[in-house]
């Protein structure tokens, strides 16, 4: 990630934090910048020398109005296409995700395991996943049959391997040095 990326990301997360407006900045920002990103002419217009900056913050404006966005969002944007980092905009939308977590104490989990899982087993996961790591998980479900069973979790850079695929690994490893 870029500097330049982490450094927007940090001051719309002080703003949004400020405001206690996070999620709605959050959710803001990811819907104008698939938008952005979707539509040609507004690229076009938002990106072009050519057109005046007045007329392109009319037309942030006008989009931010139709799309119901909150006013941090619309002003950041006017500020990231004043500043000609439209470039940007999706690299931004990362970073903020994970600086608005981090400080709202929020751990990003992947969770793979050799078969979906009920509700009620993701609920369980979630909840032994936030008395170890001490922080709210967000997790993301994924599905991978060669696991045979049990669960892999990375939470950060920390992975926790409980699948059967790796228990066995061990298992001829410790068969093997005997």
């Amino acid at each position: 990630m870029s500097a330049v990326a982490e450094r927007y990301a940090a001051a719309l997360a002080d703003v949004a934090l400020e405001r206690k407006s996070g999620e709605a900045v959050r959710k803001d920002l990811g819907a104008f910048v698939d938008t952005f990103l979707a539509s040609a002419d507004l690229r076009s217009a938002l990106e072009s020398p050519a057109v005046d900056g007045a007329v392109k913050n009319k037309v942030i404006s006008a989009v931010a109005a139709k799309m119901g966005l909150n006013d941090a969002v619309r002003n950041f944007i006017c500020l990231i296409v004043d500043h000609r980092r439209t470039h940007l905009l999706h690299e931004i939308l990362q970073v903020f995700g994970t600086e608005l977590n981090k400080r709202l104490g929020i751990a990003e989990a992947e969770v793979t395991t050799a078969r979906g899982l009920n509700e009620a087993e993701k609920k369980e996961l979630l909840s032994v996943l936030q008395r170890c790591t001490g922080k709210k998980i967000e997790a993301r479900f994924a599905e991978d049959a060669n696991l045979l069973g049990g669960a892999v979790v990375r939470v950060g850079s920390t992975v926790y391997d409980g699948s059967v695929r790796e228990q066995l690994n061990r298992l001829r490893e410790q068969l093997e040095a005997e």
